[in-house]
């Protein structure tokens, strides 16, 4: 099975100012170690050993960083320094690099966590959906609406008190999303253009033809270092 990753590093990090006043949110270090390498150690223990990286805030740095700081595996920059363009249009920006690809795992910069990364893609295959999110339960104002088997069913903001319905379920179930991800590869053809897109929309427009699970993992650890008071605790 020829999987690979994609690690989203190209944020602003604007919420960890001044942390990334001079440098990305990907090389903010917690615990002596930048962000971006606690990630890549992890897809790298998990077997995977073809990694992009899009880049956009300081990009020359992380690029340095991978040259000076080399990894157990072929690792390619998707440089988005022009334009950023989240996570649905990075995705399909970095499309060309997954051409030998059926799976990729998709993993935001800023995300610590012990889920075992083969059990996720374990399960995403075992199920052959076209994508499977991992997901918890956590208080948090955006929610992915699953059915009783975790079929994705909708999303909603619990602060505006907007809803997004994609299929008819008995039961609409709300876990948070986790931040990681993996897809098949064609759902890169699925997703329009490169403009800047979050994911999340791509999600529920597909789930409406395609089959989109959640890997619901509430035991262990998981920390979004996404606020300065993350590095902190």
């Amino acid at each position: 099975m020829n999987i690979s990753a994609m690690v989203f590093a190209a944020g602003l990090g604007t919420r960890l100012y001044p942390l990334t006043t001079d440098k990305p949110k990907a090389l903010v270090e917690y615990q002596g170690y930048p962000l971006i390498d606690y990630v890549l150690k992890k897809i790298i223990n998990s077997g995977i050993d073809h990694i992009v990286v899009n880049v956009h805030h300081f990009p020359d740095l992380i690029i340095q960083y991978l040259k000076d700081h080399p990894y157990n595996a072929e690792i390619e920059i998707s440089d988005e320094r022009d334009y950023l363009r989240d996570t649905g249009g990075g995705l399909k920006f970095a499309a060309k690099y997954f051409k030998d690809s059926e799976h990729i795992l998709l993993h935001n910069v800023d995300i610590l966590s012990d889920l075992d990364l083969n059990q996720l893609i374990d399960k995403h295959i075992e199920d052959k959906c076209l994508a499977t999110l991992a997901v918890r339960q956590r208080e948090t104002s955006r929610y992915f609406l699953f059915d009783e088997a975790m079929n994705l069913c909708g999303w909603r903001n619990n602060k505006s008190g907007e809803e997004i319905r994609s299929k008819a379920a008995d039961t609409y179930v709300p876990y948070a999303f986790s931040g990681i991800h993996i897809v098949r590869r064609e759902l890169t053809d699925l997703i329009p253009s490169a403009e800047k897109q979050s994911i999340t929309p791509i999600y529920l427009e597909l789930a409406k033809k395609h089959s989109i699970k959640g890997f619901l993992h509430n035991e262990g650890h998981w920390k979004d270092m996404g606020k300065i008071e993350d590095f902190n605790s």
